[in-house]
C-alpha cells in the first residue's frame, strides 16, 4: 500500500505536518477558507492513519456518530437562543466544523503521533484555529464552538472499540437495535409535538393580531 510505504520512508509525523503545510499553501489565504479546509483535512488524515492500522471503519463510525449528534442537536433545539448563530441564522449549536476538526485532531494525537509532541501540538493548534475561524467569520459564538470541540473529543475518546460507553451502546441496541429505535421514535414524536405546538401558538397569535 502506497500510504504505508510513505509512512516507512518519511515517518507519520512528517507526513501529517507536510499535509497540513500543503493545505495552507494551496488554500486561498482567508480565515474562512483555512478553517473550512482544515476541518476536512484533519479527519481525513486521521482516517488515513487509522486505515493503515486496520481501524478505518472504527474511525468512520466515530465520525458519523459525532455528525449525527451535532445535526440532531441543531434540529431538536429549533429556534432556541442557544441555537442561534451570531449572523441571526439558526442551526448553530454545536459547531460541526469544530467538532470534525477536534475529532480528527484527537484521533491523530491518540493513534498516530506518539513520541512527537511537536506534531501533536500542531494538530491541536490547527483544530483550535478552526474553532476560532468560526467565531471570527460570525458563523458561531464561543459557546457553540466549545460545544463542538467537546463533542468531537468525546466522540473520539468515548466511542472507541474498547470503551465502556461503546459497550453500553452495543448492549442497549441488542441484536436488532430495538431499544435505540424505541428511543429515536420517542424523540421524533416529541419533536413533532413541539413543532405542532409552536405552529398553533403562532396561528393563535396571528388571529389575535387581527387584519
Amino acid at each position: 500500500m502506497l500510504l504505508r510505504r510513505l509512512i516507512r520512508i518519511f515517518g507519520l509525523a512528517h507526513l501529517v505536518l507536510g499535509a497540513l503545510a500543503a493545505t495552507l499553501l494551496l488554500t486561498e489565504p482567508s480565515t474562512r477558507r483555512y478553517g473550512d479546509t482544515l476541518q476536512i483535512v484533519l479527519p481525513v488524515l486521521a482516517w488515513g492513519c487509522s486505515a493503515t492500522k486496520g481501524d478505518g471503519r472504527d474511525f468512520a463510525m466515530r465520525f458519523v456518530a459525532m455528525l449525527a449528534v451535532a445535526h440532531g442537536s441543531k434540529s431538536l433545539l429549533g429556534d432556541t437562543p442557544l441555537n442561534q448563530r451570531p449572523s441571526g441564522h439558526g442551526h448553530g449549536f454545536p459547531s460541526g466544523h469544530t467538532g470534525a476538526a477536534a475529532l480528527g485532531a484527537s484521533s491523530l494525537v491518540h493513534d498516530c503521533l506518539h513520541g512527537s509532541s511537536g506534531a501533536q501540538a500542531v494538530v491541536v493548534i490547527a483544530a483550535a484555529f478552526v474553532g476560532a475561524s468560526r467565531i471570527e467569520v460570525g458563523a458561531h459564538d464561543i459557546w457553540q464552538v466549545l460545544a463542538g470541540a467537546i463533542l468531537g473529543w468525546v466522540a473520539d475518546r468515548a466511542l472507541r472499540r474498547d470503551s465502556r460507553v461503546r459497550r453500553g451502546l452495543v448492549a442497549a441496541t441488542g441484536p436488532n437495535g430495538v431499544q435505540i429505535r424505541h428511543i429515536l421514535r420517542r424523540v421524533r414524536s416529541a419533536s413533532a409535538r413541539l413543532i405542532d405546538l409552536r405552529s398553533r401558538q403562532g396561528s393563535s397569535g396571528a388571529s389575535r393580531g387581527g387584519p
